[in-house]
């Protein structure tokens, strides 16, 4: 059945391997399971419900992409994404997590429908190279700036905005639990993020700032506060386009990042360039945002951390199928998911902004007409404290640029329509 499935002796590997590998998965991104609730759970939505939703999620779209492409790229919901969903949209904009959730189920319908009508191959040619890249770099240093502000480490200040809050017990742990992340990172120690949050909230437990649970293992926490409590009536107003647009422009370009540089590492990759089964993946992703978002929970993407489980051999869906099954045991621990703290996650949110911002290497500064607009894509997501934001100040800089240096002709008709969005989003934002 499993060579039925997976065609392991195809692909030069076999069962034990494969699971091997999926476990490996596991152990890099089961971090998530602790990260994702502890965001979305400041717009106000119960906490234990986002834990079953965030592992349902996750396991939900790992073994769909397992079961339908037939590769080893785990799926759960994506750092950054997140962050936007409950910083930005509910806190940012005063909207409701309901209506937040009625936009994450809306652009997973409209990333279906661009990934079944072949939309997406124009909408990423239509987006420069730069730009990719500063939309990655921009939500890193979004996603630490929260980090910091999660830790306590930043504050706010009336007179400058920001600045450094008191070292305070949770503050110093905080700051142990990133020390310990880097120190294991560096040493290419797999779950490195994973064993940094958990050493951090049990230096927690120590010093008594995290509560001891009555029990370990209990059955998952119910799903209702939260299941099925989307508003899509409110989500589809014009407002909310821009949101939208934005939620599903960052999972393409994330997925796409991800299926690329997991598919060279996986040998999926035909001599001519094109890789193996992308479109299913796509395809899985999309469907995984949309039961994430009937399930409660913020946008659900690839995740590049499957590059650890097809370092260790995956090469098919088995794997997926393994970290999957991985997720769903975790339904029973959750008592120890639910007492981690703030403290101990924002070293993670930390350490995933670093991995993101690297990509600013790559962008061509020297180039003023490059360099402006992802410049503006990347401090902007921050200061504006949207990712949305962000996205829009550099579409439109990388229009108005590219015109004025009378390269007009080189811009894809496809950004003309998305910067004159982008004015709109910005106008009906400011107001």
């Amino acid at each position: 059945m499993l060579e039925s499935l997976f065609k392991l002796e195809a692909n030069k590997t076999t069962a034990s391997r494969e699971i091997t590998a999926g476990v490996t998965t596991f152990l890099t991104m089961g971090y998530i399971i602790f990260v994702n609730p502890n965001i979305l759970s400041a717009t106000g939505m119960d906490k234990g419900a986002l834990i079953t939703a965030t592992i349902l999620a996750a396991a939900f779209g790992t073994i769909l992409a397992g079961l339908w492409a037939n590769v080893p790229f785990a799926m759960a919901p994506g750092m950054g994404l997140n962050a936007f969903f409950a910083y930005s949209l509910v806190i940012g904009k005063g909207i409701t997590w309901q209506t937040a959730l009625g936009v994450v189920f809306i652009s997973g319908i409209v990333f279906l429908l661009m990934t079944i009508f072949g939309v997406r191959k124009h909408v990423i040619a239509a987006i420069p190279f730069e730009l990719r890249l500063a939309i990655a770099a921009g939500i890193g240093l979004f996603i630490t700036f929260i980090g910091f502000q999660n830790l306590g480490l930043i504050v706010d200040n009336p007179a400058t905005l920001v600045s450094l809050g008191p070292l305070s017990t949770p503050v110093i742990l905080g700051l142990v639990g990133l020390l310990v992340i880097t120190i294991l990172d560096i040493k290419k120690i797999k779950g490195a993020i994973l064993i940094g949050i958990l050493l951090t909230t049990v230096l927690g437990i120590i010093f008594k700032e995290v509560a001891m649970p009555g029990t370990m293992v209990s059955a998952p926490p119910s799903l209702g506060p939260i299941f099925l409590k989307m508003d899509i009536m409110n989500a589809i107003k014009w407002g909310m386009w821009g949101a939208i647009f934005s939620f599903m422009f960052v999972d393409l370009f994330d997925s796409v990042g991800t299926i690329v540089a997991c598919s060279y590492e996986a040998e999926l990759v035909n001599e001519d360039g094109s890789i193996e089964r992308i479109d299913r993946v796509l395809e899985a992703d999309a469907v995984a945002t949309i039961a994430g978002a009937l399930m409660g929970s913020s946008t659900t993407t690839s995740f590049i951390e499957s590059g650890a489980g097809i370092a260790a051999g995956a090469r098919t869906g088995l794997a997926n199928i393994a970290t999957g099954v991985m997720f769903l045991l975790a339904l029973f621990i959750t008592p120890l998911i639910g007492i981690v703290p703030a403290f101990a996650t924002a070293p993670a949110l930390i350490i995933v902004g670093v991995y993101m911002f690297k990509n600013v290497a790559n962008i061509e500064f020297k180039s003023f007409e490059k360099g402006l607009p992802a410049f503006l894509t990347i401090i902007l997501m921050p200061l504006t404290y949207s990712i949305s934001m962000g996205l829009a100040f550099g579409f439109i800089a990388y229009v108005v640029v590219t015109a004025a240096s009378g390269k007009a002709g080189k811009i894809h008709p496809f950004m003309w329509g998305i910067s004159a969005f982008s004015v709109l989003d910005i106008i009906l934002t400011a107001h």
